[in-house]
């Protein structure tokens, strides 16, 4: 036991080392609290366009199914909230998680370097996955059975003191590691984050309808935006934070110290009158490694014609 408890303090001395800003672990199972809660929520059809998301349903909720012989979860938070915000008042605005590098690659790679350090130092005969919102992993269940934090009524990860501004990735691997023990849930009688959304998306604590989430309508969403959330995006033409920057657990928490995060020198000082007259190669200039990709061009086009609909 001293063995694996010595094994599991290495490793996260060597994630932190890597510059994950917290980790925890988690015994492999069947989700079986949360497979009635995606159910309903897909049966509610509250995935919107997300047609995806009904795939693979019950490697979702059982990853010994994906990664077969796994008994482990590895789950680590990253913080990304900026140092600086955007300058000009009246700008079309982005999703913190966008102002740098795609989170998709940063994550990974360090991911694969937390996995390569396990097998060459600690275990030898590891095998296992790496992830981050990439495949048909719960992320946020397992960081709360690993004890990273709890879901908040707007339906993220709230961590004590890294607040919402976290994402969030998982190494599911075959080596037998000490669980975490989660934690409470701290929300209390707050509804600061359901009162805050302009499209009404918080349907109630914990229940997020993706129709009417400005997230999902800016990025996901791949026809015209409905006519009747005319007036009510305030600003956001990629991702919205509304809902984070209402929830108090993020109010004093710490900016990210990780580089790749960090924007490109010019996006924070564009003018409104630059966002409207953004033109494709300056779009890829801007975005060359960013999330916003995600989007092209056409689609943060139509995002920002959108928001200048009276």
């Amino acid at each position: 036991m001293h063995k694996t408890l010595s094994s599991k303090q290495l490793i996260i001395n060597e994630a932190l080392r890597l510059g994950f800003s917290d980790i925890g672990f988690s015994t492999v199972e069947h989700l079986a609290e949360n497979e009635i809660h995606l159910k309903e929520w897909l049966d509610n059809g509250f995935h919107a366009g997300m047609s995806y998301m009904e795939n693979h349903f019950e490697k979702r909720i059982n990853p010994a199914l994906l990664v077969e012989g796994s008994t482990t979860v590895v789950s680590v938070l990253l913080n990304y909230k900026p140092k600086l915000e955007q300058s000009d008042p009246e700008a079309p605005k982005l999703a913190r998680y966008a102002y740098g590098k795609d989170y998709h690659f940063v994550i990974k790679d360090k991911l694969q370097l937390l996995f390569d350090y396990i097998k060459s130092d600690i275990y030898p005969d590891l095998e296992g996955r790496m992830f981050t919102d990439s495949a048909p992993v719960l992320d946020r269940a397992w960081a709360v059975n690993s004890g990273l934090g709890w879901i908040g009524k707007n339906t993220n990860l709230i961590h004590k003191k890294l607040g919402s501004f976290v994402l969030i990735g998982e190494l599911i691997i075959n080596m037998e590691i000490e669980p975490d023990t989660p934690i409470k849930e701290a929300c209390g009688g707050c509804t600061r984050c359901i009162d805050a959304c302009p499209t009404k998306a918080l349907i109630g604590p914990y229940q997020l309808d993706s129709n009417k989430c400005i997230s999902y309508l800016t990025i996901e969403h791949r026809e015209e935006i409905p006519e009747e959330f005319k007036g009510k995006f305030e600003n956001w033409a990629f991702g919205c934070d509304i809902c984070q920057e209402a929830c108090p657990w993020n109010w004093k928490a710490r900016p990210t110290s990780e580089n790749e995060f960090q924007p490109h020198p010019d996006l924070l000082q564009m003018t409104n009158d630059q966002w409207h007259n953004l033109d494709e190669d300056r779009f890829t200039e801007l975005f060359r490694k960013s999330a916003v990709k995600r989007t092209k061009y056409k689609g943060l086009k139509r995002n920002l014609d959108f928001l200048k609909k009276k």
